[in-house]
């Protein structure tokens, strides 16, 4: 049997965390364009451990457009980034935004976001 050290018990945790979306505002561009801005809290680390992207997807999950974070923000938390010209289909009123971060992926749940009609 192998074991752990206290150590790595303490350490694990904050590995395990999931980048939060603290916010998304999104604007209408064209008819059907947006420009969606998401805010992320994450506890980056550095090159090993950072949340590394997020993405809009429709209610069915087809991705409609993907945000690529291209390095850690460990000293800038949360941290807001933005994704123009994403085209969402015409009568489309919700989509849904997730996160992602390195190692572990995208994140299991994903915010739900009304379109403005304007």
């Amino acid at each position: 049997m192998k074991r752990l050290t206290p150590l790595l018990l303490i350490a694990a945790p904050a590995f395990a965390e999931e980048p939060m979306i603290e916010n998304v505002d999104v604007s209408k561009t064209d008819a059907d364009t947006y420009r969606f801005s998401v805010t992320i809290r994450h506890p980056d680390t550095g090159w090993d451990h950072y949340a590394d992207g997020w993405r809009v997807l429709d209610m069915d999950g087809n991705e409609l457009g993907m945000r690529v974070l291209a390095h850690p923000h460990v000293d800038e938390q949360p941290f807001t980034r933005s994704l123009g010209g994403v085209v969402i289909p015409a009568g489309t009123t919700e989509v849904q935004v997730q996160a992602r971060d390195l190692p572990a992926g995208w994140n299991e749940g994903t915010t739900i976001v009304t379109l403005p009609t304007d």
